[in-house]
């Protein structure tokens, strides 16, 4: 129970970091100084102060879909590694169970939107469903990738020590999954170049239009939510790089290190990239499929 407890506080309080750091990078891309690395920590204690606001059209799943999102995201942040601190829960086939827990996140924010009656809303929620769709095809790819690499089902043992010594034999096939599970963490986090999660431009919103109704207490829940899938699935691709330490203090510095420059590597993609068009959301995405099933291609060559 301690090891799940310091999991889940770990990803709480780390997350809403990451998110300072990209702004920062954007900030500096821009030429301003721009906020402090704890604002988003400042804007959800702020969140937390206010109370909500609810329409008479919506009902309780309205009202649960915020708890329901950052339930599953601090769900999900048990199955994995955080730099060496183990996953204190870990099992057979739990690597389909950990992508499952994002799809039931999906799945409520979806009827959560459509709960509040609104056809804008529902705009946002089928764009989101058309997206994601074609995003867990490019994961489910990956995870085949890694189990064959790894020879397990079980997440943290396609994440453990003897995984990063495969970069000598699979250096080509996890290069390919390194490229195509980034371009998922893009779209499951709503980033540029297929989303902008700071823009309230009517006809290009999509994650944010699902949420323009929550407000104050539950808003909180969700960018915290958020910020914790953020940080859940960076650690997945930044586990693919560094090796275990013996050390604990040594491989929590590494991992937070591996941390930080993925976060400013996301603002400098978004600093130097536009959003794409929506007709051409799927032309990256099936570009990402077309990496991963290349990969497999090359797993299958080098068993022949």
């Amino acid at each position: 129970m301690f090891s799940v407890i310091l999991h889940v506080s770990f990803a709480l309080f780390f997350s809403p970091l990451l998110l300072g750091v990209v702004a920062k990078t954007k900030a500096f891309f821009a030429g301003r100084w721009g906020p402090p690395l704890l604002q988003p920590w400042y804007d959800i204690v702020k969140l937390f102060r206010k109370g909500s606001v609810y329409s008479t059209t919506t009902t309780w799943v309205f009202k649960l879909t915020p708890v329901a999102v950052l339930a599953t995201a601090l769900l999900s942040c048990i199955f994995i590694p955080l730099g060496t601190l183990a996953p204190p829960v870990y099992f057979w086939g739990d690597a389909l169970f950990f992508v499952y827990l994002y799809g039931l996140m999906r799945f409520f924010l979806i009827i959560g939107a459509w709960d509040t009656g609104s056809s804008f809303e529902g705009m946002g929620a089928s764009r989101e469903a058309a997206f994601s769709c074609l995003s867990e095809i490019i994961l489910f790819m990956d995870l085949i990738l890694l189990v064959m690499v790894s020879k397990s089902l079980v997440l943290c043992n396609m994440l453990n020590t003897s995984f990063f010594s495969s970069w000598a034999s699979m250096g080509p096939v996890l290069i390919l999954v390194v490229i195509s599970f980034f371009l998922v963490l893009l779209v499951e986090n709503a980033r540029i170049p297929i989303d902008d999660p700071n823009t309230h431009l009517e006809l290009t919103m999509v994650h944010e239009v699902m949420v323009l109704d929550h407000s104050g207490f539950d808003l909180g829940l969700i960018l915290w939510g958020s910020a914790v899938k953020f940080f859940v699935l960076g650690s997945i691709l930044i586990s693919l790089f560094i090796p275990r330490h013996e050390s604990f203090m040594a491989g929590m510095v590494f991992f937070m290190v591996g941390m930080a420059l993925l976060a400013l590597t996301v603002g400098v993609v978004e600093s130097i990239m536009a959003r794409l068009r929506l007709n051409s959301v799927p032309h990256l995405l099936t570009g990402g499929f077309v990496l991963a099933l290349l990969g497999f291609i090359v797993i299958l060559l080098k068993g022949m």
